[in-house]
């Protein structure tokens, strides 16, 4: 224990002269007379993986699209600590942005939890339109404002699938006894319990080690888990159960979006909505070259009947949806997207 809390002192404070080094807003002023700012933000991914990129072109949107006067500097593969780590970093204002997964989010505004329902989303489109087109995503952005930080926008991070050594999971029966590494999220938490499995939470960057040494027997992510991070190399077998579609979201720290104009703020917004509609082609094209990239590792991918998974999750549903009125009404407002 000793050892984990001095581990996790070390990092925030490393963290913390990082970001210190880096300095906070700038004072320059640019042509249109807009005092530019410099903004920090951080996320988990490597640089090679499509959401970076997306990233970047966000970055370079805010800086044209400001004259200058929003600049954004990107501290990728987890530089800053993992996403609850950064998190509370933007929640105290240390840092301005963070990437994230809605997932991680739940921890802290328990509203995210419907991001991580299994099946809420019946499909790509399903979800395209809710994330697109629900004022429920709007109105859920803004509610964490009080708590440190707010969403400007998302990225799509794929479909999420289980994937263990070699064992294709055909039913919730194949996964009983296997433990199965989790986000630290509430909700797929409970999900992993009601599809069969143990479910075991963990930070992304301690996946490939723990499938390695069988401290896990596998995990759930997107075709880019086995690929641009490696888990292909000791996880075989990936199902396509399709149980999740969880988006990633750009948060910006309460504290920096106060500071910042109301045209800072709308370069910002803009900038997150063309390059999530840009993103959209950037992931399709990686799923393609990553499905091939796994392939050539030795994984197989195994299609199967999704039904007694659907099943499963139903009463997830069933329990959000009684937690409160604002709760159904997210929920039936998602439903009512899938046209």
């Amino acid at each position: 224990m000793f050892k984990k809390i001095k581990l996790g002192l070390l990092v925030s404070v490393s963290s913390l002269v990082l970001l210190s080094a880096c300095g906070g807003g700038g004072t320059a002023t640019t042509s249109s007379g807009e005092k530019s700012v410099s903004l920090r933000l951080a996320h988990n991914q490597g640089t090679d993986h499509p959401v970076h990129k997306s990233l970047e072109e966000f970055t370079k949107l805010a800086k044209e699209e400001s004259d200058n006067s929003v600049n954004v500097q990107v501290f990728p593969s987890g530089q800053l600590g993992q996403e609850r780590d950064v998190i509370e970093l933007v929640q105290s204002g240390t840092l301005d942005l963070a990437k994230v997964s809605a997932s991680a989010l739940e921890s802290f505004e328990d509203s995210y939890s419907i991001f991580s329902l299994p099946y809420v989303f019946k499909s790509q489109e399903h979800y395209y339109n809710v994330m697109d087109n629900s004022k429920s995503v709007q109105e859920i952005y803004k509610l964490s404002k009080d708590k440190g930080f707010i969403a400007l926008g998302w990225y799509d991070a794929g479909q999420r699938n289980v994937y263990t050594g070699d064992k294709e999971v055909k039913s919730p029966k194949d996964l009983a006894g296997m433990k199965i590494r989790v986000q630290e999220s509430q909700t797929s938490i409970a999900m992993i319990k009601a599809m069969g499995g143990s479910p075991t939470p963990m930070a992304f960057g301690e996946v490939y080690t723990s499938l390695q040494q069988g401290i896990i027997d596998g995990a759930e992510n997107n075709i880019t888990a086995l690929t641009v991070n490696k888990h292909g190399e000791v996880a075989k077998a990936y199902t396509l159960t399709e149980h999740q579609y969880v988006p990633d979201i750009l948060i910006v720290s309460t504290k920096t979006w106060d500071k910042l104009s109301d045209s800072q703020k709308d370069t910002l917004a803009n900038a997150v909505k063309e390059s999530s509609e840009s993103h959209k082609k950037v992931w399709a094209d990686a799923v393609k070259s990553e499905e091939e990239a796994a392939e050539k590792l030795g994984v197989k991918m195994y299609e199967i009947d999704k039904e007694p998974f659907i099943k499963a999750a139903e009463p997830l549903h069933e329990e959000f949806v009684k937690k409160n009125e604002s709760y159904k009404k997210y929920f039936e407002d998602f439903q009512a997207q899938n046209k």
